[in-house]
């Protein structure tokens, strides 16, 4: 599992992060974001890809092909 720690990063940002780690070939990636727009972003991404994205804590996302 690929890790990536965005607090503080505004959006675009984190998205930009699990984009680039998934395209490397991650197959799943947990991700910590603190930016209110995050969940939305993060979820646009995933969706591009044909990934899911969970909830799995307080500004913690999971992403799996």
């Amino acid at each position: 599992m690929t890790r990536i720690d965005a607090r503080g990063m505004r959006c675009p940002w984190p998205a930009i992060r699990l984009a680039r780690a998934l395209r490397d070939g991650a197959q799943m990636v947990e991700i910590a974001a603190d930016d209110p727009r995050a969940a939305g972003e993060l979820a646009s991404a995933a969706t591009a890809v044909g990934a899911r994205l969970d909830v799995v804590g307080e500004g913690v996302f999971r992403v799996a092909r």
